[in-house]
């Protein structure tokens, strides 16, 4: 275990190896909460440093990505709450993702990829942490559970009403596709 590795030897290939491993994910999962490639950036950086003050608090028994990914949460709304902010942000800031081929198909995209930002930026932050974790980072019920350290039943419930109150904000997003 690469992390063991680190710990218990001070390898630093090995925390590097972590770093490389759990970099893009990390910076995805901040920047799905925050919405801004620089404070994403800033959290990311964040995260593996408190990975490597807080080494000693890794269990075992879990998963090294649903404890990464809890302070990544944590680091992202401890951001949004430095910055005073919860409410949208410019739209200008694009999600990253695949693009179409063709000038077409490229400007749909970009439109399509702009009103979902605008959507997730007009959301509370736990509605978008939840709707983050569960559909752009693929965790199950278990991983979100562990992750934020709540229930299965409890995640199952708020991801619910986190797309209930998502669904309103969709409207027009049908012309889209």
């Amino acid at each position: 275990m690469l992390l063991g590795r680190f710990r218990d030897a001070g390898d630093r290939d090995a925390f590097a190896t972590l770093v490389t491993r759990y970099q893009g994910p990390i910076f995805n999962a901040a920047y799905r909460v925050l919405g801004n490639r620089d404070d994403a950036a800033d959290v990311a950086q964040a995260v593996f440093l408190r990975v490597a003050e807080r080494v000693d608090d890794f269990d075992p028994r879990y998963r090294f990505f649903s404890w990464i990914y809890r302070i990544a949460v944590n680091e992202s709304l401890n951001q949004l709450r430095r910055n005073g902010r919860d409410d949208p942000l410019d739209e200008e800031d694009d999600i990253p993702g695949p693009e179409s081929e063709g000038p077409e198909g490229k400007a749909s995209q970009a439109q399509l990829s702009r009103h979902v930002h605008a959507v997730l930026q007009a959301m509370r932050a736990d509605d978008r942490v939840m709707i983050m974790l569960r559909h752009f980072s693929s965790c199950s019920y278990g991983e979100m559970s562990e992750i934020l350290g709540i229930g299965e039943a409890t995640v199952k419930s708020r991801l619910h009403e986190a797309r209930q109150r998502m669904k309103p904000l969709f409207q027009g997003l049908k012309e889209l596709i």
